[in-house]
């Protein structure tokens, strides 16, 4: 979307250090293409990253939906994450083919099978338009403000793309509005599912092991994209494969979008995050995590239907608890109060810089009262409205999206731009399938949390439920809508805002009725929140650019990275854990019962596996959520293996990273190698990947 905004993610990296307040240090960093420390990187490893180099390696990454990839053959063949993909194996599965459990095998071309919605980008070039984008905020307060520069970033996306087939722009704000550049991807909408194992073997010790280290998991999976001519995409650009092991020190590259940092946020966002926006948060997820549960007590079907949502909700639960006792450490709060107040002095003690930008900090902290007078309406009636409900989603972009088309191009708010609303259309006409006890448990969990946290007398409340419970409303949209045919969504996307408003779908009944409060109070939001922050925010960024200079990295914002370090395990406590597991230790790890029981395939298979094989490994590398399905490669460019979390110390990689406990979880290409000949017999596929 075009909006200016930092996208939510997963976190994966420390506890202890004030990061990316200051220059970086040892292998901190999520580094953008077009400003690598390559001398540091050369002086630390004796490695010098020509443009060559660096060329190919960009145009072999790939961001997929929440996650990142990789070509690995010239025949689009791409590399991920199975839990990248298991969005896509739920959705082509049935009550007599679950291709999650099962895991799927494309033996042939043919036999490849579309993702619902999924799509693959590759980033081809990066302009940057900050003066352009500064130029239409300065002055301006308020939603005059965050208009002005929303409709510029538009403008110059528009300018950087044209009405280029095949290619979207987005623009992108760095260093928390420091700088506004456009990226511009290549972009394929047809994307196939070729191979993904087991979810037993993929995901191996479950929940328990998650964010842990030893890990034995094959958390592995392959996708193609394909052309509009409905043939494979010809890559020149890709990884090379190398189905051998790395050693304990060998550098090594992450490359791949991170979803989302912290690093640079003031002290007063932080504490805002600490006492108010995570811990209700964590209410409301913990409750959610034992509904699914219930849920998928009520037969094999809803334990199927049940798993992927499941899924990312403990994983999510788990981050934010970590991102908790991060912020609850009074050291790390103090080295970044510390790093804020250096900054800070540094900025007083230059009478022209201080008199340019004022006391930022001192605007972020005023801005903090109206965010916490206004968060929890915004967050229920607005961020988090209708749950998550997926039949919710598609009749409130319906409804949105039809209002904003009406309206002369100009005039659309920036967020439905034409690049935007086409982005749009392609996603509510795939074929992505309603599983409707998961949708109602979603409506249902977000109307009665609205009702207990806003209580029964709020007008938001009453508009929302008027006489119904929330047990009986949830039901009788979900039952009654048909929002699950795309050939409905279709009609009513065709046909504007007057075949909605005619529509008798309850579900677009129930969104027309109450959507409008979430757009007051966003009007509201930005007016007294984003603005003022954000406004702040550029000058804070400057603050750092005048003093630090471009030797601070900026915070994730899901736009390709690269971070460098090397194999490596960590001591804690006097416990030392070292950088590999070997697939024979799966077998012993394993007890027969979830989430330690392994698939039958593996079991049957055991004596032929070479038990030494490195399955997974850690290293120094510095990432977070967004970075799953990330290549790991070798000085020379080799793909070695695809990222796929973090150990349980770098769960406060929001707000900084310690070289010393920080590691990136990794599974190796040569489990993967292992696995695919010796396991599922995919000697098509290991060819095409060895070009052998």
């Amino acid at each position: 979307m075009t909006r200016i905004a930092l996208m939510a993610g997963i976190a994966v990296a420390t506890v202890c250090a004030a990061g990316a307040a200051t220059p970086a240090a040892a292998d901190e960093g999520m580094w953008t293409f077009d400003n690598l420390p390559t001398a540091k990187i050369e002086a630390d490893y004796g490695v010098k990253l020509d443009a060559r180099w660096l060329d190919h390696v960009r145009l072999s990454a790939v961001r997929i939906a929440g996650c990142s990839a990789s070509f690995v053959s010239k025949d689009g063949l791409i590399l991920t994450n199975n839990h990248c993909v298991q969005g896509c194996t739920s959705a082509l599965s049935s009550p007599t083919t679950d291709y999650v459990k099962n895991g799927f095998r494309a033996n042939l071309r043919e036999e490849e099978l579309k993702c619902p919605g999924q799509t693959a980008e590759v980033l081809l070039s990066i302009t940057d338009v900050t003066a352009e984008v500064r130029a239409a905020g300065a002055g301006k307060t308020g939603e005059d403000f965050v208009k002005a520069r929303d409709a510029a970033a538009s403008a110059a996306e528009k300018n950087v793309c044209g009405a280029e087939a095949g290619v979207r722009c987005q623009t992108i704000s760095l260093y928390r509005g420091g700088q506004y550049k456009v990226y511009r991807f290549q972009r394929y909408t047809d994307v196939r599912l070729v191979f993904a194992p087991e979810f037993d073997i993929a995901f191996f010790g479950g929940d328990p092991d998650n964010f842990n280290f030893p890990r034995y998991d094959l958390d592995a999976a392959f996708l193609r994209a394909y052309g509009a001519d409905g043939k494979p995409v010809a890559t020149k650009n890709f990884l090379k494969w190398n189905a051998s092991a790395p050693k304990e020190g060998d550098l090594t590259f992450v490359v791949g979008n991170p979803g989302s940092t912290e690093r640079l946020l003031t002290v007063a966002q932080m504490e805002t995050q600490r006492d108010l926006t995570i811990p209700i948060g964590q209410l409301q997820r913990s409750e959610l995590r034992g509904r699914y549960l219930e849920y998928a007590k009520g037969g094999d079907e809803q334990k199927r239907t049940a798993g992927d949502a499941l899924f990312g909700l403990e994983n999510g639960f788990k981050v934010f608890y970590g991102r908790q006792l991060t912020l609850n450490d009074k050291g790390f709060m103090d080295a970044k109060r510390a790093a804020e107040d250096e900054l800070r002095a540094k900025v007083k003690a230059d009478p022209a810089l201080s008199a340019k930008l004022g006391d930022p900090w001192a605007d972020v902290e005023k801005a903090q009262v109206a965010y916490r007078d206004n968060w929890l309406e915004y967050r229920q009636l607005e961020t988090e409205a209708g749950g998550g409900a997926r039949l919710y989603n598609w009749a409130q972009t319906l409804v949105r999206a039809s209002r904003e088309k009406a309206k002369p191009a100009g005039e659309r708010s920036p967020d439905y731009s034409d690049a935007a609303l086409a982005r749009m259309e392609r996603g509510l006409m795939a074929g992505t399938p309603v599983i409707a006890g998961i949708d109602q448990l979603k409506l249902e969990h977000w109307l009665l949390k609205t009702r207990e946290y806003l209580t029964v007398d709020h007008p938001g409340v009453k508009t929302i439920l008027g006489k119904e419970s929330p047990q009986g409303l949830s039901a009788r949209l979900v039952s009654g809508s048909k929002l699950g045919d795309p050939a409905v969504r279709k009609a009513l996307w065709d046909g504007g805002m007057a075949a909605i408003e005619a529509s008798d779908d309850p579900m677009i009944q129930f969104v027309l009725r109450t959507e409008g409060q979430g757009r007051a109070l966003r009007k509201v939001w930005e007016s007294q929140v984003t603005a003022p922050v954000d406004s702040a925010a550029e000058r804070i960024a400057q603050a750092r650019f005048a003093v630090y200079g471009e030797s601070v990295y900026p915070d994730a914002t899901f736009s390709l990275r690269l971070s460098y370090g090397k194999v490596q395990g960590w001591t804690y406590r006097g416990t030392t854990v070292p950088a590999f597991t070997k697939i024979g230790g799966t077998f012993d790890r394993a007890t027969g019962e979830a989430p330690f029981a392994l698939p039958k395939s593996w079991l049957d298979k055991q004596a032929s596996l070479n038990a030494d094989t490195v399955f997974d490994y850690t290293t120094t590398n510095d990432i977070i959520g967004g970075n799953s399905g990330s290549p790991v490669i070798d000085a020379k460019g080799q793909v070695i293996g695809a990222a796929f979390d973090g150990n349980i110390h770098s769960l406060g990689g929001a707000y900084g990273y310690d070289g010393t406990l920080n590691r990136t979880v990794v599974v190796s290409t040569a489990a993967i190698t292992e696995a695919l000949v010796k396991v599922y017999g995919q000697t098509n596929l290991v060819k095409e990947l060895t070009g052998k």
